[in-house]
């Protein structure tokens, strides 16, 4: 694993730098990763339906899906999306017996102008929705929605906001001493936290939430939460 060693000096963007180092980046950058993954994957799978799609929207890397793969290989079909070319490459490269059978495709998609045209059990969205304008989240969950089955889900990932000014600042607090503790130095913390504003964009649990009702899911649970970030299961 490529350690992360990245130092922004514009505005954030998954290139080719950031793709190399980017699971080290997301192990020493999320609380309690490990377990963010586990229970993606853990309830996830519950929804898995034979013959249907398991979609990962923002699949960078494709380490979301890969456990998916494995578990449900032989089937299901796979779909994931990015907008980052290089991280294309990278899970193009990771699934190319997938893809070469026909089982997988790994497609360019901007989910502020369209989406792929799948029927799914299962949806992920891990930190993903964070990166695309407030104004589109809405109707991004609602094509999920509609291009769930009955008794599928979303699961959705997200970087949140504290309930007021106070809380959120707490947050952070511990945010920014848990990424210290990872071996980032201070610097960095700022350099990254710079380059993110008005690119990366959290909203607060209840607004997410909220947006999950609205978009017509039946049921939708907090499944997992540690900090400034928190993970959703949304079922049709």
């Amino acid at each position: 694993m490529t350690v992360d060693h990245t130092q922004p000096t514009g505005k954030w963007a998954f290139n080719s730098e950031v793709t190399a180092c980017f699971d080290d980046m997301l192990s020493r950058s999320i609380p309690e990763y490990a377990a963010m993954r586990k229970v993606v994957f853990d309830v996830g799978s519950t929804f898995v339906k034979p013959d249907t799609f398991i979609t990962d929207l923002g699949c960078s890397r494709g380490e979301a899906l890969a456990p998916f793969v494995d578990r449900f290989g032989s089937h299901n079909r796979f779909c994931g999306t990015d907008v980052s070319e290089p991280m294309l490459t990278a899970s193009r490269e990771r699934f190319a017996g997938w893809i070469k059978i026909g089982a997988m495709s790994i497609d360019h998609c901007d989910l502020r102008t369209s989406y792929p045209a799948v029927r799914s059990s299962l949806t992920l969205a891990v930190l993903t929705l964070q990166f695309t304008p407030i104004e589109y989240r809405q109707r991004i969950i609602k094509d999920i929605y509609k291009h769930t089955i009955e008794g599928g889900a979303l699961i959705l990932v997200e970087k949140v906001l504290g309930h007021d000014a106070e809380t959120d600042g707490l947050l952070v607090k511990q945010y920014h001493a848990l990424k210290r503790d990872h071996g980032y130095s201070q610097d960095d913390i700022d350099r990254k936290r710079l380059a993110l504003e008005g690119v990366l964009v959290p909203v607060t649990a209840a607004w997410n939430q909220e947006m999950l009702n609205a978009a017509g899911f039946s049921a939708v649970e907090c499944i997992w939460r540690h900090l400034n970030f928190a993970a959703w299961v949304a079922i049709k």
